[in-house]
């Protein structure tokens, strides 16, 4: 499984603005039909720049799902992004690729 991460460092003067935009933004990108899953986290690391720093994690239906949001999405859905909060917000992607995954046991028997 692959995981497309946005990290972006965001400017406390549009804190609020940018906050109540990504949780729309989330799901147009969770709405092209390439991912099954999105978590939005908080960075508790202080960065030296300051600002704010948030992670969103996509989880992605396959490679091939990755690549056809690169060449069918991802330039409009970004546009937004950068005429609304080009010089406040710093923005990297990475992907992922899952190893493995582990969880509790919560019933022992």
């Amino acid at each position: 499984m692959i995981i497309y991460n946005v990290t972006a460092n965001i400017d406390e003067s549009i804190h609020e603005e940018w906050l109540t935009w990504i949780r729309d933004h989330i799901p147009q990108v969770l709405g092209t039909g390439k991912f099954d899953k999105a978590t939005l986290t908080r960075v508790l690391v202080e960065e030296d720049m300051g600002g704010i720093t948030y992670s969103i994690q996509y989880r992605a239906y396959s490679r091939e799902a990755l690549d056809a949001y690169y060449r069918e999405d991802a330039e409009n859905l970004r546009a937004d992004a950068l005429k609304r909060f080009a010089d406040k917000m710093l923005a990297f992607r990475t992907e992922l690729e899952l190893v493995d995954e582990y969880f509790v046991n919560v019933n022992p028997n």
